[in-house]
């Protein structure tokens, strides 16, 4: 019992996550003069950075715990660096759409590589069914918005997109994304399922990636100076999806394995669909509701408690036996 109701509360936490990294893409809307490398640093980075201070005192009470496993620490740092850089720049090379579903739908993918190879887990039937509903409905949800993007309804939704080599260059960025979101992901699971708390190792981690955006930030942030939208843009992606969303996430992570986490995290681009044709004022195709319902049902079959199944099919079966 106390297993799955961990399960519920990890998953419940990764899809709240998700739900705010879902907003990135809106909120980047009200700030066009400043550059993909800019925006991904000021929000991983400022949002790591703050992750650090806040858990700060568990970081020095668990000092030992992370100088023992610095390996996972530093290669998560390095993929925490990397992520935002060639996410956004895959957005904006290969338009939002593509860029979106290439980094986070590689990402379950990936993961599960990663635990395959590193830690031999093996994949279950449960996350191979729910991985293969998200996908294929992120997929779905891709292809509805970049053939409405092409017809010039949604102009301007997929700016970035202007050529082949572009396309393909994004990605590209977007694959390296999806890498190193899971690499992260995994690197901060191994720390907490090797007795570190949640909140020392996505500081450690998110706070040393952090650091390493700075450079970054310096030499492309001043763009976010130049008007109060710009700046209040990148204060709230650094305060609310990254610092907020990365602190859920961290909290999912302990319950539930980085494979199924990065899975649950394909909510995050029908989310970000949703809001476009919400606040933006985009218009979603009906395929595209479509994906974004079988995303929904990637996120029921992962997160519906195993008891929960099995008391179901052994009611379906003594209704059959009843009615045979």
């Amino acid at each position: 019992m106390r297993h799955r109701t961990g399960h519920s509360t990890g998953s419940l936490c990764v899809l709240l996550a998700s739900v705010l990294w879902g907003t990135t893409g809106t909120a980047a809307t009200f700030a066009p003069d400043v550059g993909p490398l800019a925006i991904g640093a000021v929000a991983m980075g400022l949002g790591g950075l703050l992750q650090a201070l806040v858990a700060a005192p568990r970081i020095r009470r668990e000092s030992a715990g992370l100088r023992a496993r610095r390996g996972a620490v530093l290669l998560g740092a390095l993929a925490v660096a990397i992520y935002p850089l060639a996410f956004y720049s895959s957005m904006h090379l290969a338009g939002v759409a593509t860029g979106t579903v290439v980094s986070i739908g590689s990402a379950p993918l990936a993961s599960a590589l990663v635990e395959r190879t590193v830690d031999g887990r093996r994949l279950t039937r449960r996350w191979t069914t729910g991985a293969a509903l998200g996908l294929a409905g992120t997929v779905l949800l891709c292809a509805a918005e970049a053939a409405h993007a092409s017809t010039g309804a949604g102009a301007g939704a997929g700016a970035g997109a202007g050529s082949v080599g572009a396309t393909v260059l994004g990605v590209g960025l977007g694959l390296v994304a999806g890498f190193t979101y899971a690499l992260y992901s995994w690197a901060a699971h191994r720390l907490i399922s090797h007795g570190v708390g949640s909140s020392a190792a996505m500081g450690a981690v998110f706070g040393i990636g952090g650091l390493l955006l700075m450079p970054v930030l310096l030499a492309t942030g001043a763009p976010l100076l130049d008007s109060w939208s710009n700046a209040a843009v990148g204060t709230y992606m650094a305060l609310v999806p990254m610092f907020l969303g990365y602190v859920l996430f961290g909290w999912g992570l302990a319950h539930v394995p980085a494979s199924t986490a990065t899975t649950l995290s394909l909510l995050e681009p029908a989310v970000a669909a949703v809001l476009a044709v919400v606040v933006v004022g985009e218009r979603l195709p009906l395929p595209g509701w479509l994906g974004v319902a079988l995303v929904v049902g990637c996120l029921a079959v992962l997160t519906t408690p195993a008891g929960a199944r099995r008391r179901s099919r052994t009611t379906s079966a003594v209704v059959a036996a009843e009615h045979g």
